[in-house]
This record gives C-alpha cells, sequence and structure tokens, in this order.
C-alpha cells in the first residue's frame, strides 16, 4: 500500500470506528487477531497495513473494507498477490467494492470470514485460480466465473503458474455497518 496520506486516512478510519463501537484497542486486536501494536501503529498512520491486516478488522468493527479504505485507489501487496482498489459504490442497501487481483505462480491468500450476507463474484482474467471458502474450493480457468458466500475463511490459490482476476464484493448494509 502506498505510504503516507493513504495510511494515515485508513488509519484515522479505523480508530473512528473502532471508537464508535465502544472497543478498547485491545479488544479490537483481540477480535481481530492484529497485534496490539500493530493495531495502534496503523491507527496513528505509522504502519501500511496488509490487505489480511485490513479484512481481519472488517468483521469485528461490522463493516466493508470500504468503510476502511473508503474510496481511495488502494494497492495491497501480500504472499504473491495484488490487489488494487478499482471501485467502491456505497448504494443504499449495500456496498460494492471492485478488486484486480495479480498473482504471481504458487501465491496464496486466505481471506477471514466477512460480515453475514457477504458474497464475493470472481471472473479469471488469465491463468487459473482455486477459489471459494475453504471447505469447498474450485477451480475457476480463465474466462470462468462463480461467487460464493464469505461469511466463513476463504482462499485464492494460483498453484499452477501466474493469474489474473477481478473480484466484486457485495456487502448488505446492515445495523451496525457504516462508512
Amino acid at each position: 500500500m502506498a505510504a503516507g496520506s493513504a495510511s494515515v486516512e485508513i488509519g484515522r478510519r479505523v480508530r473512528a470506528l473502532r471508537t464508535e463501537r465502544g472497543l478498547s484497542l485491545s479488544e479490537l486486536a483481540r477480535r481481530s487477531s492484529v497485534g496490539k501494536g500493530s493495531l495502534s501503529e496503523i491507527e496513528t498512520g505509522q504502519r501500511n497495513p496488509t490487505i489480511e491486516t485490513l479484512y481481519a478488522l472488517c468483521a469485528p468493527l461490522g463493516v466493508a473494507m470500504s468503510a476502511l479504505i473508503g474510496t481511495l485507489q488502494v494497492r495491497t501487496s501480500s504472499g504473491g498477490m495484488v490487489s488494487t482498489t478499482i471501485d467502491v459504490r456505497e448504494l443504499p442497501d449495500r456496498t460494492v467494492e471492485v478488486f484486480w487481483l495479480q498473482y504471481v505462480a504458487g501465491a496464496e491468500h486466505t481471506s477471514p470470514a466477512h460480515v453475514a450476507g457477504v458474497t464475493e463474484h470472481l471472473t479469471v482474467v488469465a491463468g487459473r485460480l482455486r477459489v471459494g471458502p475453504i471447505d469447498d474450493m474450485r477451480t475457476v480457468e480463465a474466462g470462468e466465473s462463480t461467487s460464493w458466500e464469505s461469511d466463513r475463511p476463504h482462499r485464492y490459490c494460483a498453484a499452477d503458474g501466474p493469474a489474473e482476476a477481478v473480484v466484486v464484493i457485495v456487502t448488505p448494509r446492515h445495523g451496525t455497518m457504516s462508512p
């Protein structure tokens, strides 16, 4: 992720959401499995969070990723996967986030469970990916699409070589979800 103003803005949003929900730094760290020191550095803009860290914070805060990154064009990299935010739309009943995903050969990314009702829709543009809930992964070839409920841990794997995909994440608005 780009350092500087994006990190500061994301940190500000994380702190505001944590405070709004009445969570201490220690409690959010416990619920998200993110170290308290790391969380403190994220909140003060001193650390660039990985995509795994951002997703780990979303569920305990009860928000979509866009609540943390807004409409920033964020590029994160982790474990051979690069994720670039393409677009975020806040609609009256849901948030729609579009990401461009690029994987090096052998890359694997495990995403924690999102809040209930979240669905992911993935189209492979190049290569081949194994994706979906950990207990129900499927192989998706270039030009093919698949969807799944994201309320349980799920994984993306580029075991056969490099791959590229577009993923659309749809998060329904709940009482606790607000950017």
